[in-house]
């Protein structure tokens, strides 16, 4: 059977993950590897040259996982140097709290370890809910059917070196089906807050064009769950034509 780690970055004892490692139980053998604690937009941080605690625990239906002191990143990286003594087919992250949609994706853990994966030569998929809210594994039933059709269809495939697929799913009962997207693009509207030499950061959740047919964002704001295949390769090719006519000489 395929063997498949499923990690998040809101933490091990989030109600997504548990939603997760029951959807993926009939694809495979599950290990769960995630984060002791919420992880939540720590982007792709790797902890080096540092103690990280790793602990056993349990999902609230029993299931074994692994509580990393660290990022999500972190958990797949510890299980790809050995952490889980067997050979992984597929990383499966999520189901996030939350979308993570165009620029989102620079911030997310949940992305992130997915491609920390791909990093380390193993197939990812990431997978997130449009619903901030959800506190209950019911939230995430449609998430965790729609991402277990991907996660079949990508163990019966090859995905490019250092690419993953990224699956965000409105919060409706039943999805009108998936599209293939792209990015699209995030609108922030942060706010700082002060206290002395205290700050924070604050906000509205981020808007976007909704309106721009064959992006995520679209997708999920018209009922569809969307798949987008995000790679490593962060290079601006189109912009290495016009940076040759810049003629910069040192």
């Amino acid at each position: 059977m395929p063997r498949i780690i499923v990690t998040n970055d809101d933490g091990v004892h989030a109600p997504g993950i548990l939603a997760l490692a029951a959807a993926m139980r009939p694809l495979g053998e599950v290990r769960v590897v995630a984060p002791a604690v919420n992880q939540s937009a720590s982007g792709h941080k790797k902890t080096l040259f540092q103690d990280i605690v790793v602990t056993s625990t349990e999902l609230a239906d029993g299931t074994p996982a692994l509580a990393v002191g660290g990022s999500p990143a972190d958990c797949i990286a510890l299980a790809s140097l050995g952490l889980i003594d067997w050979s992984t087919d597929i990383v499966v992250s999520g189901i996030n709290r939350g979308p993570n949609m165009g620029q989102d994706i620079t911030y997310s853990g949940t992305v992130t370890a997915a491609l920390e994966a791909a990093i380390n030569g193993v197939p990812a998929v990431a997978v997130s809910l449009d619903y901030r809210d959800a506190d209950t594994p019911e939230d995430y039933a449609e998430a965790a059917r729609v991402v277990t059709q991907v996660v079949r269809s990508a163990l019966s495939r090859t995905l490019p070196p250092l690419t993953i697929l990224n699956v965000n799913v409105p919060s409706i009962d039943r999805v009108k089906g998936i599209r293939l997207t792209r990015q699209g693009i995030r609108i922030y509207r942060d706010e700082l807050e002060s206290q002395g030499s205290t700050y924070r950061i604050v906000g509205p959740a981020p808007s976007g064009y909704m309106d721009e047919e064959g992006t995520d964002l679209w997708a999920v704001h018209n009922g569809y769950a969307s798949l987008t295949p995000i790679h490593l390769d962060l290079t601006a090719h189109r912009l290495l034509a016009d940076l040759a006519a810049w003629d910069i000489t040192v």
